[in-house]
């Protein structure tokens, strides 16, 4: 009985197997290491989806030029974005800022780099929170439209206007 001879495992063998085994695992390792990265960046699911709405600037009051603007920018999408500035062909240099409470009723400005829009969510701009703060010309009127350009982090740039009113006839 001559029969074929048994097949051996030898150092070399073995070393060859695994090495052909470690190239598509290391592949998918790399796959996935890159997906997670992804989805928890906020890159999964559908894209932002922003709307601005609801735009409106203060007239100054007193002696000072200096005012405040207000928007409702929703996020009808599947993905967070942030504001992170806003700006205006008339109006000086707009800033975004955060209106904060002291202990003793009063109030004071901070200065924000940026505003963030949650998915699914809206952020609704006020007296109380997050404002755009900006200079006045002196020829404003009631009723004026202010044109103005919100810059987004993932939306890109979104154009809208914002009517000029009194403070507290708006709701506010």
């Amino acid at each position: 009985m001559t029969g074929q001879p048994l097949w051996r495992p030898t150092r070399h063998r073995v070393t060859d197997t695994l090495i052909a085994a470690l190239a598509p695992v290391a592949a998918c390792s790399v796959a996935l290491g890159g997906l997670t990265t992804w989805v928890t960046q906020g890159n999964a699911g559908s894209p932002a989806r922003i709307a601005v709405t609801d735009g409106r600037v203060y007239l100054p009051f007193g002696d000072t030029r200096e005012t405040a603007a207000f928007f409702r920018i929703t996020n009808s999408g599947g993905a967070d974005d942030r504001l992170l500035k806003v700006t205006s062909s008339v109006g000086g240099d707009p800033t975004l800022s955060r209106h904060r409470m002291t202990g003793g009723r009063a109030a004071y400005g901070q200065t924000v780099d940026s505003a963030a829009v949650p998915a699914g969510d809206s952020l609704a701009m006020s007296p109380y929170g997050t404002d755009v703060t900006l200079r006045a010309q002196e020829t404003w009127r009631e009723g004026d439209a202010v044109p103005f350009t919100l810059h987004f982090a993932r939306s890109g740039s979104i154009r809208a206007l914002a009517v000029v009113v009194r403070p507290g006839t708006d709701g506010e």
